[in-house]
C-alpha cells in the first residue's frame, strides 16, 4: 500500500543535527557564511531574466534554471546538513538494468523491472529505517512530494514491484525504508537518462544533480554511447564520486571491455571512478540477479556506511566540485546578462538616435525660415502689408520708429490668422518628423532579432492616432507662453504704451516670426522676402522693447518650443523603450558572486561528524 504525506520544513528533525554537526565557533561561522552566500546566489538566479532573443540566450536560461534547481535540490540542503546520509543515485541508459541492479543490492524486489520502456517513471528512494527523518521532509528535492511505500510482499516478482509504469507520477518520490540498505547511504532509482519521455529525461537529470555519488549503470553494448558520456563528463567537471557499473558483460569479455572503459575514463578525467563489472546472468523466477554478481558493490557501499571519514570526504569532494561548477555557470550567466544589457542599450540607442535626428530636423525647420514659406508667409504679409511698410523700412531705417508708429495709428489686421497658420505649419513639421523617426526606429528594430521579437506583430512605424491633436494642443500652449512673455515685457514699458496699441497678440505673432525667420534654408527670391520679414519683425520689436530684450525674448520663446517638441517626441519614443524590460540582474554582481563561490568551492575539510549519520 502507498500513502501520500505532506511534509513541512518544521517537521524535519535533522535541521538541528545539521547545525550541531557543523560544530561551534569557526566551523559554524564558516557554514553560516557559506549558506548566506548561497542564498544570495539563489536570489540572483531566481530573479534573473534574459528576455532578449540573442545567440546563446536560450542555453543561458536553461543553465540558470538548472543551477537554481541544483541549489534547491542539493547544494543548499547539503550545506545546511553536512552530516545527512549520502544520496547515491542509480542512473543510466534505457534498458541498462538499473532497477534490476537496485533489487539485487537489497536482495529482494523493491522497484519494478521489465521490458516495458520506460520502466521507472516514479523514482524510488530506499533508505535505512533510522535515516527516515532525513528524507520524509523536503530537505532535498523539495519540488517532489513524498509518497510512503511499504516493502513488497515476499515472493512478489520484480515485474510487479514498485510503482506501475503507467503511474505517471513524475512529481513525487516514493520512500521505502529497508533494513537491507546500509545506514548513512540512501539509494535512489532514477529514470533513464536517454528516455523517449522528455519528463523522464528531465527528472533523471534533476535527480543526478542532487546526488552525493553516482552509481552509473551501462552495458557492454552501450558503454560508449554519447548521452551517458555527456553526463559523466559533467560529473568529472563537478568532481563527483562516480561508480561505473558495467552490466550484462558476456562471459570471457570482462577484462577486454573493462580495460577499454578504463582507458576512456582516464582520457575524460574520470580515472578515479570505481568500476564494477556485473556479468551477464540468468534472472531467477522473481526476476533477481544472483547475489554474488553484486557482492562487490554491496561491500563497497557497506564500507562507505561504516567509514564516517570516507563519507565526509565524498561529501567534501562532491559539494566543493558542485559549488565550483556553479561558480563557472555564474560566470557564464554574468556574460549572458552583460550581453542582454549591451543589446538592450543598443536597441535603446537606436530609438533615441532616430528621435534625436527628428528633434534636430524640427529645430532646423523652426529656425531656418522654412516655416515662413506658404501659408504662414502669406498670412504674415497680409498682417503687416507689403507696400508703404517695406518702402518706409528701405528708404530710411533711421526714421523707422516714427514711420512705424504712424503706420499703426489705426487698428492693425487681426493676428489670429497668422497664429492659425503657424499652428498648422508647425504641426505638420512635428508630426512628419515624428512619423519619420518612428519608421526609422521600427526598421532598425526589425533588422535585429531581439528588436523584432520585442515588436512582435505590432506596427510602431507611425505616430499614434491622437498625436496630431496632442501636437496642436502643445503648439497652442506654446503660443500662449509667447503671449505671456510679451505681456510680462510690456508691463515694464508703460512709457511706450502707444506701441502696445499694436496688440499683445500682434506682438506675440511678430516674436514667433522672429523665432522662425533665420534664412539659412531659403533660396532665390525667398531670401529677400523672408529676409525682409525677419528684419521687419526684429526691428519692430526692438523699437518697442529694445535690442537686448528682443534677443532674450526670442531665446526664451525658442527654448520653450524646443522643450515642448522634445516632450512630444519622448512620448512617441517611449512606445519603443517601454518594451525594453528593466534589468533584473547586474553582470558585475554575478561575477563577484562567482568569484566568492570559487573560493567556497576550494574549501578543505567541511567539518562533518564521525560515526554513522
Amino acid at each position: 500500500m502507498i500513502r501520500l504525506v505532506n511534509p513541512t520544513d518544521s517537521s524535519y528533525p535533522g535541521s538541528d543535527r545539521a547545525s550541531h554537526a557543523a560544530g561551534n565557533g569557526a566551523g559554524a561561522t564558516q557554514q553560516d557564511a557559506a549558506v548566506e552566500l548561497l542564498e544570495q546566489v539563489r536570489t540572483e538566479l531566481a530573479t534573473l531574466t534574459l528576455p532578449l532573443v540573442l545567440p546563446g540566450a536560450e542555453e543561458a536560461r536553461t543553465t540558470a534554471a538548472n543551477a537554481l534547481g541544483q541549489l534547491d535540490d542539493y547544494i543548499l540542503p547539503r550545506w545546511r546538513s553536512l552530516d545527512a546520509p549520502l544520496l547515491a543515485v542509480v542512473g543510466g541508459s534505457t534498458g541498462a538494468g538499473k532497477s534490476t541492479l537496485v533489487n539485487a543490492l537489497v536482495g529482494h524486489p523493491v522497484t519494478r523491472s521489465g521490458a516495458i520502456r520506460p520502466t521507472t517513471r516514479q523514482p524510488i528512494l530506499l533508505h535505512h529505517p533510522q535515516d527516515a527523518d532525513w528524507f520524509t521532509s523536503n530537505r532535498v528535492l523539495p519540488t517532489l512530494s513524498r509518497v510512503h511505500g511499504e516493502l513488497v510482499k515476499a515472493n512478489t516478482p520484480a515485474s510487479r514491484a514498485g510503482a506501475a509504469p503507467d503511474a505517471g507520477a513524475m512529481t513525487s518520490l516514493v520512500l521505502v525504508a529497508d533494513q537491507a540498505v546500509p545506514q548513512g547511504v540512501a539509494i535512489l532509482d532514477a529514470p533513464d537518462v536517454d528516455s523517449i519521455s522528455d519528463d523522464n529525461r528531465q527528472l533523471a537529470g534533476q535527480l543526478l544533480a542532487a546526488a552525493d555519488l553516482w552509481l552509473f549503470v551501462t552495458t557492454a553494448n552501450r558503454y560508449a554511447d554519447a548521452v551517458p558520456w555527456k553526463l559523466l563528463l559533467d560529473a568529472a567537471s563537478r568532481d563527483i564520486t562516480v561508480a561505473i557499473i558495467l552490466d550484462r558483460v558476456p562471459p570471457g569479455a570482462e577484462q577486454e571491455i573493462a580495460d577499454d572503459l578504463h582507458a576512456m575514463l582516464n582520457r575524460e578525467g574520470l580515472a578515479g571512478a570505481q568500476l564494477f563489472v556485473v556479468p551477464e546472468a540468468t534472472l531467477n523466477q522473481l526476476g533477481m540477479l544472483p547475489p554474488e554478481s553484486v557482492q562487490p558493490i554491496n561491500a563497497w557501499l557497506a564500507n562507505i556506511s561504516e567509514d564516517a571519514t570516507g563519507r565526509a570526504e565524498i561529501v567534501r569532494r562532491t559539494l566543493n566540485g558542485t559549488v565550483r561548477s556553479l561558480s563557472e555557470r555564474l560566470t557564464v550567466l554574468a556574460q549572458a546578462v552583460q550581453d542582454q544589457h549591451d543589446a538592450g542599450n543598443q536597441l535603446g540607442e537606436d530609438v533615441q538616435a532616430a528621435f534625436a535626428d527628428a528633434a534636430t530636423r524640427i529645430g532646423q525647420s523652426t529656425s531656418d525660415g522654412t516655416l515662413l514659406r506658404g501659408e504662414v508667409l502669406a498670412r504674415w504679409q497680409d498682417f503687416v502689408g507689403t507696400g508703404e511698410f517695406f518702402r518706409a523700412l528701405e528708404s530710411n531705417i533711421g526714421r523707422f520708429r516714427d514711420r512705424i508708429g504712424a503706420f499703426f495709428k489705426g487698428q492693425p489686421p487681426p493676428a489670429v490668422k497668422v497664429e492659425s497658420a503657424i499652428e498648422t505649419g508647425l504641426q505638420a513639421v512635428i508630426v512628419d518628423q515624428a512619423a519619420r523617426a518612428a519608421e526609422d526606429a521600427d526598421q532598425r528594430w526589425r533588422a535585429d532579432p531581439a528588436g523584432r521579437q520585442l515588436l512582435g506583430l505590432d506596427d510602431l512605424s507611425g505616430v499614434t492616432a491622437d498625436f496630431p491633436a496632442e501636437v496642436a494642443a502643445e503648439i497652442r500652449a506654446w503660443q500662449g507662453e509667447v503671449l505671456a512673455l510679451i505681456r510680462s515685457e510690456g508691463a515694464a514699458k508703460r512709457s511706450q504704451a502707444r506701441w502696445l496699441s499694436f496688440g499683445v497678440n500682434g506682438l506675440g505673432v511678430i516674436l514667433m516670426i522672429v523665432v522662425f525667420s533665420f534664412t539659412g534654408g531659403l533660396t532665390g527670391a525667398e531670401v529677400g522676402i523672408a529676409g525682409g520679414t525677419a528684419v521687419v519683425g526684429q526691428k519692430l520689436l526692438e523699437a518697442i522693447f529694445g535690442e537686448d530684450a528682443v534677443r532674450r525674448l526670442a531665446k526664451e520663446a525658442k527654448t520653450a518650443l524646443e522643450k515642448r517638441c522634445a516632450s512630444l517626441l519622448d512620448g512617441q519614443q517611449q512606445r519603443f523603450l517601454d518594451r525594453l524590460a528593466p534589468a533584473q540582474a547586474d553582470a558585475k554582481r554575478l561575477d563577484e558572486l562567482a568569484t566568492r563561490l570559487g573560493s567556497l568551492g576550494s574549501l578543505g575539510k567541511l567539518g562533518t561528524q564521525g560515526g554513522k549519520a
